[in-house]
Parts: structure tokens; sequence; C-alpha cells
């Protein structure tokens, strides 16, 4: 099997008694365990401090791979921001070859605009993009003079319709004339890349990265010129060099925001408080204001007490269902009998008011939302985007529906009043939701009525990710005591301690928000299952995690 030697190049300032591994996903690069990754050893070029390695592996070969600083014992001080790189050995090397990375340490700042708010909202159209391929770098055969370079670049913010090329101190990028400059290819996730042959005569070679706008315009990046070298004086000097250059240099992006409750979202449509359709036009103003961003405060059902305590927007009820105060009733059907139609008319200048009625406006949606599945449970109960939801939801939305009946049958959301309720267990959950039990019906409304409220909500942050404005969810500290999380998850909260916080301008005396703390130990024991199903639905909601 033929072999390449890889040689790994990060110019990086540590601190003494610091030192940096390659952990990736291949075995040579301990796959994935930092201790048994490939050490690399610190040299003097010029100014800088380069951290250089290298590795025997297959000519064909790919992996992904981060950089982490350890201390003397290899334990992790820090490491790279953002997603893992990717690294392919180009096609075509002979056995024998070596093949340089010359790599950059991606911070934070860096990876800011790789993450999904930025890459699938306001830089959707470079991710967008049309891939290419490009022919393989050794189609034609090279001499022992020659070297083959490869111009690898990020730019997650390149406008629609723009493309990128590489020009500088020599005629194979332009000779620092863009418009001959070497044009590079998209290959996906906002990198491209394009390759050149260069003879070792030609080095030093000096360069830049160029945006070119889809009318032709030319905008070269800011920063001092970029530089390759190679070092000739080497017994075996590398035949390929990949210069992995980070992100493209441009002035700083700015962008500005509004964050606001959703029950002050309000419109002409509203039953007295704001509602997910209603982000819509939030969306328009947001739009014609130069904003990019409109983060929301919790959204997440509340209706602990079922009076107006509950409008407390950080003290969930579930930390997956969603409010029915957010409820568009006018939406559930397109066949609204106009009795219905008539009570909605009514109920909307009964509540346009200044302020929200909290309990007036749930209790009305509630009812009108209960005579709507009266007529069209069995259409929409068997359809198959109502199955999907069911499906992709089942195991936060049965314990959510029980513990709603429950609630209202024993009038309290105090679960350790609810007699042999009070413990949960799978069985008594399959009890409570199968279809042969009398109260079945209250449980599929309670189904009926959160299928509606995530339609609506996709909907918005749909509607949201092509105006390109980010929907921003804002994640509670903490849940309420009486809640279905600690009915379905007791182990996980520790009863017996509370939440608040320590005196401060706001408060002098501190406060007590009464939440359970986290019992920390016991979530590690399923590698936080808990918390990444919450973070995961916070995310199908929005279009970034938390506030």
């Amino acid at each position: 099997m033929a072999k390449v030697t890889l040689i790994f190049k990060l110019p990086y300032y540590t601190q003494w008694g610091q030192s940096i591994i390659i952990a990736g996903s291949a075995p040579a690069l301990g796959s994935w365990n930092v201790k048994q990754g490939l050490p690399l050893s610190p040299v003097h070029e010029g100014n800088a401090l380069v951290w250089r390695g290298q590795v025997l592996v297959p000519a064909v070969f790919t992996c992904e791979y981060s950089y982490h600083v350890v201390d003397d014992h290899k334990n992790v001080l820090r490491w790279e921001s953002g997603e893992k790189k990717k690294l392919v050995v180009p096609e075509g090397v002979k056995d024998g070859d070596v093949v340089e990375v010359r790599d950059w340490w991606q911070d934070a700042s860096e990876a800011l605009f790789l993450r999904s708010a930025f890459k699938n909202v306001i830089f959707s159209a470079t991710d967008n993009a049309k891939r290419q391929l490009q022919p393989s770098s050794l189609n034609k055969s090279l001499d022992p003079e020659d070297i083959v370079v490869q111009f690898i670049i990020s730019c997650p913010r390149l406008a629609a319709g723009s493309t990128v090329v590489v020009t500088g101190s020599n005629p194979a990028i332009g000779n620092w004339k863009e418009q001959n400059g070497l044009k590079l290819n998209y290959v996906g996730d906002s990198i491209w890349k394009a390759y050149c042959v260069l003879r070792k005569s030609e080095f030093p070679v000096k360069y830049k990265y160029c945006q070119v706008s889809e009318a032709g315009v030319f905008s070269l990046e800011f920063g001092p010129n970029r530089e390759v070298d190679v070092d000739l004086s080497s017994p075996k000097p590398s035949r390929h060099i990949l210069l992995s250059d980070g992100s493209l240099r441009e002035a700083p992006w700015r962008g500005a925001g509004v964050a606001v409750p959703m029950f002050s979202i309000r419109s002409n449509e509203d039953l007295g408080v704001g509602e997910f359709p209603d982000l819509k036009l939030l969306v328009d103003w947001a739009v014609n204001s130069g904003f990019h961003l409109v983060q929301l405060l919790p959204i997440n059902d509340t209706s602990v007490n079922k009076m107006w305590w509950d409008s407390y927007p950080y003290s969930s009820l579930s930390v997956f269902a969603l409010h029915p105060l957010y409820l568009r009733v006018q939406a559930l059907s397109d066949a609204i009998p106009a009795d219905v139609k008539e009570e909605i008319s009514k109920a909307k200048k009964e509540l346009d008011k200044k302020d929200v009625d909290y309990e007036a406006a749930l209790a009305t949606k509630l009812r009108i939302a209960q005579k709507m599945f009266n007529l069209e449970k069995d259409k929409v109960l068997n359809s198959a985007p109502f199955k999907q939801f069911l499906s992709e939801n089942e195991e936060w939305l049965k314990p959510y529906a029980a513990f709603c009946f429950l609630r209202d049958f024993f009038e309290t959301s105090d679960h350790s009043q609810w007699g042999r309720f009070s413990q949960f267990s799978k069985e008594k959950l399959d009890k409570l939701v199968a279809a042969d039990a009398l109260h079945h019906d209250i449980i599929r409304f309670h189904y009926y009525v959160q299928y509606h409220l995530f339609t609506q909500l996709s909907e918005a942050a749909a509607y949201a990710r092509k105006n390109k404005v980010i929907l921003k969810g804002d994640l509670p500290i903490g849940v309420d005591r009486n809640s279905v999380d600690t009915w379905v998850y007791p182990t996980l909260f520790r009863m017996n301690t509370a939440t608040g916080a320590p005196p401060d301008y706001f408060a002098k005396s501190g406060q007590n928000w009464g939440f359970p703390t986290y019992n920390w130990e016991e979530m590690s024991k399923d590698n936080y299952g808990w918390w990444r199903a919450r973070l995961t639905q916070v995310i199908k909601n929005s279009s970034q995690r938390i506030g």
C-alpha cells in the first residue's frame, strides 16, 4: 500500500509548559483520544512560533481533526472553536511523497460565522452556492522541480452570486491582476479551493484572496500579503502544500436585533395577545429596519396554576411543550363554522386592550380550540403531517398530555397529591394515554393544540429564515417544581433546594425563584440526555439556541 508523509504546521503562541496535540478521527491521530493524538514540537520560523509534527498515512486518506493545547500531563487546556477541520490527501500522490498542511488556529471569532444561525440564515447564500468539482491536481506528470500548492479559504459571509479568486506574485495566480487570478471552486461548508503547480525556483510567493461580485467587481481582502515558501534545504521537500488559510479577511460584521416577549407582538388579527403568526409581521419590520435578529422570551407552556400567575414566562410547566396562549385559532382550519367565526370576532373586540388579560385570552383560545377539535379531530389526527409530528415528539408529548389531564382532574399541578399517579412510570403513562381510555379525547386534545402550535411556529420560523432574520430562543434556567419534567424525571432534580440570585442593585435582598436545582451527577449518567433533548427542541423552534 502506498504511503505518504503528512506534515502539519501550525503558527500558535503557547505559554511555558504547554504544548499542542492533534486529535482526529483516524487512528493515526488518536481516534479523537487527545492523549493518543499526534504531539507537535515547537520551532521558530522568523518571528513566529510554529508547531510541527508528522505522521505516515495511506496515500488515499481523509479525516477530521482539531488542535488542542495541553499541559505536561496531556490534560486539555483549550481547543479550537467551531466545526472540526477536514483533511483530504490530494488525488494522485505517489508512494513516499510528502504532503504539508499549513494550518491556522480557528478561534471563536472565526467560528462564529460558521454557526447555524449565520450559516443557514443571514449568510445562507454562501451555503447554498453550487458546489464545483476540480479535476485531479495530478492529471499531468510532475518533474522534480514541481510543487503542487492548494489554496483553501473559508468565506462564510460571501454575497449571493459571488466567487473567489486568489492573486499574487506569480503568473499562475495572475501577477497581482485580480481579473487574471486563479479561480477557486466551492466545495461546501463555506470552503473554497483551487490548486496550481509552481516551480521550486518561484518561491517565495506572496498572495491574497479576492471576492468577485456577481456584477464582476473585485474586492481584495484586508490585511498584509500572505506568503508561501518552501525549505529547499530539506533532504525531501514537500511535493504538495495545502494552504489552509482560515477565513477571508474582511471588515468586521455588525448586526442589530430586538428582544421582545411573544405576548407583546400584537396585531389586528390576535385575540388580545401576541400569536406565533404575528412573528411574520415582526420579521417584516426587522427587515425594513435593518435588523438581523429577533429574540423571544421563553415560549413554553407555563400553565402550572391556571391563573394569571402563569404569565411569568420562565416558570415552565414543560420545557418541550409550547404555550397555548400563542395559538391563532383562526388558523386551526379552513372551514371554521359561521358561529365560531362570530365568537372569534366578538372575542377580538373584547380582548383588544392595551394590557393582556391573560386568563381571559387563554380561556377563550382553549374554548374555541376545543370546538374545532370536536369538529375536525378525526380529520386532523389521521392526517400524515400529524402522525409525523406525533412520531417525532411522542417522548415528551404523551407525558405532557397525561400531566395536563391529571392536573385538571386533581385540580392541582402538585403531583405529590395525585395518589398512585404521584410516582411516574411508563406502565402508568401507557394506560393514561391508551386509545380505549374514557378520557382519551382529553389526551388527544392536548396533542391537537400542540400540533397546531408547532405548525404555526414552524411557519413563522421558516418565514424568518427566508428573510434572513435569525429567530433566537431563550432557554430558562430552571423548571417549575410542579412540572412535567420533575414528575417524569424526579432523580434529575434536587427538590429540597431552590434556585435564585444573590443580592444586587435590582433586588437588594436577593431572589428566590423557587425552581429546584439540577442533580448534575444523575444527569451525567446518560450523557445529559434530558439536556440534549431540550436543546434539540429549542433548535427546532428557532434559528439559534439560547438567549
